[in-house]
């Protein structure tokens, strides 16, 4: 018989609404594990044992009292841990810093979608200090590590989450992106991870900075459960600056995950646009699968040269180190931070109010450009990062901040560009290493389009299913 950690979250979801599955027993089995395993692989900085048995509690009776358990949520009485860059109402928060502990008298708009999903929040994952490198290694926390190689990072930011889904220790969880950091860690552990349209899930109600990079997401094992949790967490609140067009009355993401796309025109390039980074062998061999595969399934592949130049890269940093800057500190708290927040930072104060305004108006002009050139395609499909899976401290640099930074740069050159244009992407853990390290690749969606996006990764994944990969230890 499957450990309950063997089976997915919709799987979870339907034992539970069939009343085979209780939500209490299902939140003891991952809060045991969590309590077990999580500083092997850095998973955790906060966990919330009393909030997930009375949310779990509450789920059962829910299930005992509903008159047609149909009626449920999806992802009802399913553990969902929340990345620690977003409030949870009464949980502590760090930032993944030293600098900050605090905790928040309210939640985030997306928190507040989630309880409403009635899922399970077993507690705060590990994200590097305020989310800005592309590794988990702060001061807070044990480094994230992927379960399938502990000597190697879970990446960033939302690295924490990805090793929790990885080693068993949630089916799902939430995670979020500004320059990769859903993808990327996806890619490193071996996992789906949906860097949404811009505007699809609120950053609000405090978290809409200049530039709108960030975009909250899945992580999960399967197309499927990644779908379920966007259901979950999508939706705008008054006041968001952006809002992705919600889908028809009653078509969900989930439904999409259920279809068939058709035959897709798809284009695909391999050239980076940050100067002097290499792609490793791996990943092209990922890349290469995976065009095989789609043109196998029907699908129409072509080279198309890439749409941005590094000319883009300039004015993406120019934003992420003002980004750096914006989480306030006290000036005592100031030489707590990490070197290379410190640095960012000392970038960001020197950047000049017409330099950020010109770098928003460059983002766009150049999103404009690459989204009119490959509008004919109905995806785009690039490697997700440039190599294999990092060794923990491997890109980071604490004694040369700049060539820290230069590092990531060259680690994920594919990412960050869709965080400017704003549209979907989504990383798919289709290929592993002789080795046996996980390498993922990127498809890129229209914007708006997360619907055909998911149809054509579920498409994927049932010619080639990789769910039944587990690390060997977990």
């Amino acid at each position: 018989m499957a450990a309950l950690h063997d089976l997915t979250a919709l799987e979870q979801a339907e034992a539970i609404r069939r009343r085979e599955l209780s939500p209490v027993e299902l939140t003891e089995h991952y809060l045991a594990r969590s309590e077990r395993l999580s500083d092997t692989v850095g998973a955790f900085i906060t966990q919330t044992p009393e909030l997930a048995r009375e949310q779990a509690r509450a789920a059962e009776q829910a299930v005992l009292d509903a008159s047609d358990v149909s009626e449920l949520p999806a992802l009802h009485g399913v553990v969902v841990p929340i990345k620690d860059l977003t409030f949870v109402a009464g949980v502590r928060c760090t930032l993944g810093s030293v600098a900050y502990d605090l905790v928040p008298m309210g939640d985030d708009n997306l928190v507040t979608r989630l309880r409403q999903s009635n899922v399970v929040i077993t507690g705060k994952t590990n994200t590097p200090e305020f989310g800005l490198p592309c590794y988990t290694e702060n001061a807070v926390a044990p480094p994230a590590r992927t379960p399938w190689d502990v000597a190697r990072s879970a990446g960033g930011s939302s690295g924490g989450a990805a090793a929790a889904v990885a080693a068993g220790l949630a089916p799902i969880a939430h995670g979020s992106d500004g320059g990769g950091s859903i993808r990327i860690p996806a890619s490193v552990c071996g996992l789906v991870g949906i860097k949404p349209s811009r505007g699809r899930i609120s950053n609000g109600p405090l978290r809409d900075p200049v530039g709108d990079l960030v975009n909250s997401g899945p992580l999960a094992r399967t197309v499927r459960d990644a779908a379920a949790l966007l259901d979950a967490m999508a939706g705008s609140f008054p006041g968001d600056p952006y809002a992705a067009a919600p889908l028809p009355p009653g078509e969900t993401f989930l439904s999409h995950a259920d279809r068939e796309p058709g035959r897709l025109r798809i284009g695909r390039y391999i050239t980076a646009m940050v100067p002097d980074a290499t792609v490793h062998p791996d990943c092209v061999a990922a890349y290469d699968h995976a065009s095989s595969l789609l043109e196998s399934l029907g699908h129409s592949v072509e080279d198309i040269a890439p749409p941005f130049g590094p000319e883009l890269v300039s004015s993406f940093e120019s934003l992420w180190s003002v980004l750096a800057l914006l989480t306030p500190v006290l000036p005592a708290d100031e030489s707590r931070l990490q070197p290379l927040t410190q640095w960012l930072r000392s970038r960001g104060a020197a950047t000049t109010g017409i330099e950020i305004a010109t770098a928003v108006s460059m983002l766009r002009l150049m999103s404009r450009a690459s989204m009119a050139s490959t509008h004919h395609f109905d995806a785009v499909l690039t490697p997700t990062l440039a190599q294999p899976p990092a060794l923990v401290g491997g890109l980071r640099n604490d004694d040369d901040p700049f060539d820290d930074f230069d590092a990531q740069k060259k680690f994920t050159p594919f990412t960050a560009a869709y965080n400017a244009t704003g549209q979907p992407a989504v990383s798919l853990p289709l290929h592993w290493s002789e080795s046996g390290l996980p390498i993922g690749v990127q498809l890129v969606g229209r914007s708006g389009d997360e619907a055909t996006l998911i149809s054509l990764a579920a498409q994927i994944e049932r010619a080639e299913p990789w769910a039944h990969r587990t690390p060997e230890m977990w």
